[in-house]
């Protein structure tokens, strides 16, 4: 009898139920392999997968600050690189939206920028979750959170747009950054495999949701994800060497209003046409930009 698949990313861990972040992990460390170092940011992840004495980590495992995952994935790599090790392993940084965007964003732009040969993971579940679902740049607009709350007067949520990550990677002409979804797992792993196999910095933004901050059941994770590809607010991308070479197209566009009503931190805005214009403008804007729309032969 074959012997049962061994996961690198473990159950019994505390995620909360359904959350995206550690579907998304596990496929990423099993995509990997087992030589695979992992530096990981402060956050959920860390918190969830990793509480002393107990870890759900099946490869060497580095918890760093809030901010500095990408040094210290360099420094992993320039020891490697000393001891002659470094093609035989992987090395990943990885955090998320909070500890990409915001707080580690010099750290990680240093390690674009040096030019390492270290995959970049971020998890994007558009909040700093683990703090009590406040605000980060990856936030989209109108998103109700704990530091862009709705007011009795002023009934709008987040009044930013979401930072261009994936286009500030690909400004610092590093040869490969991806978008995915956890709702598209095979996707997840091709990008995942394609990665490792190019030399220099790479980087994936892996939109994950979650339950709890995004207010809707844990077992709408994937269906609340796809949706958000679906609509053209979240599309999957590829850059290699400079050139955008792949777009996940839509044979059919769905409007935003399904996305938005699947979820609790937009529910302040369903009865505001207005509001889910702007929203939907986002959504146009990313189809044209991309060509997302399938033709017909």
């Amino acid at each position: 009898m074959a012997e049962a698949f061994k996961t690198l990313f473990s159950p019994g861990h505390t995620a909360c139920a359904g959350c995206g972040q550690a579907i998304a992990a596990r496929l990423v460390v099993d995509t990997a392999g087992a030589n695979t170092i992992i530096a990981n940011n402060t956050g959920c992840l860390e918190v969830f997968s990793a509480k002393y004495p107990e870890t759900a980590w099946g490869v060497p495992w580095i918890h760093s600050l809030f901010e500095n995952a990408a040094a210290v994935a360099s420094g992993i790599e320039a020891a490697l690189k000393y001891l002659g090790l470094k093609d035989k392993i992987n090395i990943i940084a990885q955090a998320g939206d909070g500890g990409t965007a915001d707080i580690g964003l010099q750290a990680l732009s240093g390690m674009w920028e040096r030019g390492h040969d270290i995959l970049y993971v971020c998890y994007d579940n558009e909040a700093y979750m683990n703090t009590g679902v406040q605000r980060s740049g990856l936030t989209p607009f109108e998103a109700n959170t704990s530091t862009s709350p709705i007011g009795k007067i002023l009934a709008t949520g987040n009044l930013r747009p979401k930072k261009p990550m994936p286009e500030i990677a690909f400004a610092h002409g590093i040869p490969y950054v991806a978008t995915a979804s956890v709702g598209y797992p095979q996707d997840i792993q091709r990008k995942v495999k394609k990665a490792l196999a190019i030399k220099g910095p790479k980087y994936i933004q892996i939109h994950v949701s979650c339950p709890l901050g995004w207010r809707h059941a844990p077992n709408l994770t994937l269906d609340v994800s796809k949706l958000a590809v679906e609509t053209g607010l979240y599309p999957l991308i590829e850059y290699e060497n400079g050139k955008l070479t792949q777009v996940r197209k839509l044979t059919k566009v769905k409007p935003v209003e399904e996305y938005l009503k699947s979820q609790g931190r937009f529910k302040h805005i369903l009865n505001s046409p207005d509001a889910i214009k702007l929203i939907q403008a986002i959504a146009d804007s990313n189809i044209e930009k991309y060509g997302l729309i399938e033709k017909k032969a």
